[in-house]
């Protein structure tokens, strides 16, 4: 069963790092308060630092409540958003739900980590059994080179925040790091990470790079070499890359359910024909065949990105 006729679930897709996971979306595209440089959702249209209820909880646990009735087949429900996800006020109601009526399925919340500043957030962030923040920047230069962030923001304070955030914590507490290469990975921002991440101290450390179409297009993915550079400089620290390589649900989708699948992850993320036959369950000749024809109906345009092409939706 795909979450495809919702307008806030997605997937179930197999996740890299939680497995086969269903997405939770509850904030706007895009509303929120960076404007990453890689961010895969696109440009930030409304950098806010607001917080409110800008998807109603109550939509969106109706929604839950149907698609997990059935007790599908899942590892985690992740929350997540085309922006910001603690800035939807309404994050905890949504977190409480799940861990009260489906206690069976684990919680995941993939947040880019700037508000745990404030104590509500904290208080909803905990209730989650994996938080997943990012940290790309530690200086305010490269902090406002990658990421772009709203003027309410202070890198400094963001670091306090998940410092405390993790001494409260008693779940799984892993940090993405994005790469970019000639933004944030200079020797001295790297020593400035490291120490960083040492004082939050998560249980993982993840490096990751572009693998798909950023935000801005003149961005370059750092290279296998230089990952494995960075992760060998942060040791002791528990550091591990992000593979692409993961394995698909088991399942199997044809027809116009398979379409529907197709555009439901990519209206959230551009994708190879790879991404989405695993994503789907499909058979790669019939993704293939269906995004040839929505790209000739212009439904869904393509973009090489380092020799690999990525479908999106047209604009």
């Amino acid at each position: 069963m795909l979450a495809m006729d919702y307008k806030h679930l997605f997937g179930p897709v197999a996740s890299r790092r939680l497995g086969v996971s269903l997405g939770v979306d509850i904030m706007p595209l895009k509303v929120c308060n960076l404007n990453c440089v890689y961010c895969e959702c696109g440009s930030t249209t409304t950098l806010s630092a607001e917080r409110r209820e800008w998807v109603p909880a109550a939509e969106v646990i109706a929604e839950l409540s149907g698609f997990l009735a059935p007790s599908p087949v899942l590892d985690v429900v992740t929350v997540t958003g085309s922006g910001e996800p603690t800035l939807n006020t309404g994050l905890g109601t949504i977190v409480g739900f799940l861990k009260k009526n489906f206690p069976r399925y684990a919680t995941a919340l993939l947040t880019n980590g700037t508000l745990f500043t404030l104590p509500e957030v904290r208080e909803s962030a905990a209730l989650f059994d994996y938080v997943l923040p990012s940290l790309d920047a530690v200086s305010s230069t490269a902090f406002k080179k990658v990421n772009r962030p709203h003027k309410g923001l202070d890198n400094k304070r963001i670091i306090e925040g998940l410092v405390r955030f993790a001494e409260e914590y008693k779940g799984a507490l892993w940090l993405e790091v994005f790469i970019v290469p000639g933004a944030n990975d200079s020797a001295e921002e790297l020593r400035l990470l490291k120490n960083a991440f040492a004082e939050i101290g998560p249980g993982r450390v993840q490096l990751n790079t572009l693998d798909r179409p950023g935000a801005v297009a003149s961005i370059t993915p750092a290279s296998a070499e230089r990952l494995l550079e960075i992760a060998e400089f942060l040791k002791p620290l528990p550091v591990e890359i992000l593979s692409r390589q993961y394995a698909a649900p088991a399942r199997l989708l044809a027809g116009g359910e398979l379409e529907s699948a197709i555009l439901a992850t990519l209206r959230r993320r551009p994708s190879t024909v790879e991404d989405l036959t695993s994503t789907s369950g499909g058979l790669v000749n019939e993704v293939s065949s269906i995004l040839s024809r929505l790209v000739k109906e212009k439904k869904v345009r393509t973009e090489a990105v380092n020799k690999r092409l990525f479908y999106r939706m047209a604009d």
